[in-house]
């Protein structure tokens, strides 16, 4: 029996909020506001790993635009799957997430909005 339409469009809203909203936007601006970027220090540990088993500069230039290829990959899944208020809802998660050490109840407020528009936004194509 196939499922109901709001049944999928719940679950596709579930998995672009927990993907994008909360994975994307949120952790990255709470990472952001601790100060540590846990992609680039495994990307780093990685790298020097490998560098010292495989001494090529191309594979360390890999490693050094490694994170900037996955931010665009993630940048374009949440722009593919929500559009233009997805990515709304990504910048707010990360307003949200960066905010979330100087203003507790702003950011909980922040990332209500950004969870409410990342529903919004995989129903919705503009």
């Amino acid at each position: 029996m196939p499922a109901s339409p709001s049944a999928t469009m719940a679950k596709r809203s579930r998995t672009y909020i927990w993907q994008f909203t909360i994975g994307l936007g949120f952790l990255s601006g709470l990472w952001t506001a601790i100060g540590i970027d846990p992609q680039e220090v495994i990307l780093n540990i990685l790298g020097t790993v490998t560098g010292e088993m495989f001494p090529d500069p191309a594979l360390r230039q890999l490693f050094i635009l490694l994170p900037l290829i996955l931010l665009a990959l993630s940048v374009q899944g949440a722009y593919k799957k929500g559009k233009v208020l997805g990515l709304a809802s990504v910048l707010i998660a990360y307003l949200a997430g960066l905010s979330i050490l100087v203003a507790l109840w702003t950011s909980l407020v922040l990332l209500l909005a950004a969870i409410v528009t990342g529903y919004l936004a995989t129903g919705r194509r503009w």
